[in-house]
């Protein structure tokens, strides 16, 4: 098998096991399929009609990569980073390189999610949510592949973090003056 069928079965085997999650704690959710997206821009031009406040994901470390952060911020918002690592006493706060993204939560660059915590079986990674989104009435992330987006109320992604991230927060998230 090439590697590009193996990264879509990779991918379909992900996408799966979001809804396999999703219904299994009882949310409801909405599926809309798009062309691949990468970018805020690409999200903004390919999904603009897609309802719900629209999240950017970031996979951080500490600077020793002891620490691994799954950021997650309204679209619009451009953070900190600096700013945050001082805000949760993390020195060193940077991004990720795809192979740890790939290695902590079986992610490609483009699909980040806070869904790929369903890949995180050591519970290594903590999952840092703005706020802001519990305020929204619906959230919307990739389910583990950029070319599909599911809204669910933001409640329900608090239940979802609650029952399967180690470790979360909701907290404000430094945003670059």
């Amino acid at each position: 098998m090439d590697e590009n069928m193996e990264l879509n079965e990779m991918n379909e085997k992900n996408e799966q096991k979001v809804y396999e999650a999703l219904a299994e704690l009882g949310i409801g959710y909405e599926v809309y399929r798009h062309a691949a997206v990468f970018t805020v821009e690409e999200a903004n031009e390919h999904c603009a009609d897609i309802p719900g406040m629209g999240c950017k994901n970031l996979f951080l470390k500490d600077s020793k990569g002891k620490r691994h952060f799954l950021v997650v911020v309204p679209d619009e918002k451009t953070v900190d980073i600096k700013r945050l690592g001082t805000k949760i006493g993390v020195n060193g706060l940077g991004f990720a390189s795809p192979e740890r993204l790939m290695k902590f939560l079986g992610l490609t660059p483009g699909s980040v999610s806070p869904f790929g915590i369903l890949n995180d079986e050591a519970g290594g990674v903590e999952v840092l949510a703005d706020s802001s989104l519990l305020e929204a009435e619906q959230v919307t992330f990739h389910p583990n592949i950029n070319t599909a987006t599911v809204v669910l109320g933001s409640k329900d992604f608090e239940l979802f973090l609650s029952k399967k991230a180690a470790k979360y927060s909701f907290l404000r998230i430094p945003d670059r003056d």
